[in-house]
């Protein structure tokens, strides 16, 4: 989680994009749940590799360490200082590459609930999807197991799109080919991949299989992040969760779900949904919400809007029917 977010801008000049939150919850802890219910066992260590303090600094550490200890694991902090790519960062974590392990890429959201296999060497993590030409797609064998990885294939080779989710039965062995991979220098664009480590193991024998989920949500934009907000909130309702605090005022107010509703919000005059999700202690008055992202703290006034994304501390008062600012903004 290195990277700066640009795309997700002006949310990650202030947040870390892993910690933006979507229907609820952080895109981290919303994955890091699912993985934890995934591999069903205990987790030891939680390793996370960020940047540079000037940008990830005390809080974000702070945010970090109480997410890992909710799991009674322990956190620990390596900082990619120069940004050479996924091998590169993952390498940056060396003292924590031994046993069994998950790598994932904190930038998208999934659902899965189907089992996967333990004892083979590795599992890569895949989506169905109408278009592989526009990913990195698995190349499979006879008998189901990955024999490469193709990167935006030119004539068709599967449909199954690698999503940023990968388990080791023993990962020591990737970092062993990821060190064979920067010892030869071997580059992409100037980075080291994750893929030169994964396809040395693919050659020295190892044996990878696939894991499917039923959903994969990009939160890299502002556009996917409203819309992953909204599946995300339409798969909370329908496992039942609860998404709206007991502890909101609403007055003269009309809520179409499904939302989510943080503590202490008041809504006064208005009409929220679907597909909202407002934080802690803001404020909407005279307005009409659908299908946005409202921040903590934040004073919503005589609006109506839709698709929109609005940062913590701000306050809003115009006619835009969509609108798109960071935290600590002024719109009246």
């Amino acid at each position: 989680m290195a990277g700066r977010g640009s795309r997700l801008r002006p949310h990650t000049f202030t947040t870390a994009k892993p910690l933006v939150k979507i229907a609820g919850k952080s895109i981290l802890a919303q994955l890091i749940k699912d993985a934890v219910k995934m591999i069903d066992e205990p987790v030891e260590e939680m390793a996370f590799i960020v940047g540079d303090e000037s940008f990830f600094g005390d809080k974000i550490i702070q945010e970090l360490k109480l997410l890992a200890k909710k799991y009674n694991s322990t956190a620990i902090i390596y900082r990619q200082l120069t940004p050479l790519g996924t091998g590169h960062a993952i390498m940056c974590a060396e003292k924590s590459l031994s046993g069994k392990a998950l790598i994932i890429y904190p930038d998208t959201l999934i659902k899965t609930n189907e089992p996967f296999d333990k004892e083979a060497d590795a599992v890569i993590w895949t989506k169905e999807v109408e278009n592989p030409e526009a990913y990195g797609v698995v190349k499979l064998n006879e008998k189901g197991d990955v024999t490469a990885l193709v990167e935006k294939p030119t004539d068709f080779v599967s449909n199954l799109a690698v999503i940023g989710l990968y388990y080791f039965k023993e990962i020591s062995q990737l970092k062993k080919q990821l060190q064979k991979v920067i010892d030869e220098n071997l580059m992409n664009s100037g980075e080291y991949q994750i893929n030169d480590g994964l396809l040395k193991m693919m050659s020295g024998g190892k044996i990878f299989k696939v894991g499917k989920v039923s959903a994969w949500l990009d939160c890299g934009n502002v556009k996917s992040s409203i819309n992953s907000n909204k599946e995300m909130l339409n798969f909370h309702s329908n496992d039942k969760l609860e998404l709206i605090s007991n502890n909101i005022k609403l007055i003269n107010s009309n809520i179409i779900e499904p939302v989510f509703i943080a503590d202490n919000v008041v809504i006064q005059n208005s009409t929220v949904g679907p597909h909202v999700s407002i934080y802690k202690e803001s404020h909407i008055s005279d307005s009409k919400l659908e299908n946005s992202i409202i921040g903590e703290r934040t004073e919503i006034l005589n609006a109506n809007i839709k698709d929109s994304m609005i940062g913590n501390n701000c306050k809003y008062n115009g006619n835009y029917k969509s609108v798109n600012i960071g935290d600590f903004s002024e719109l009246i």
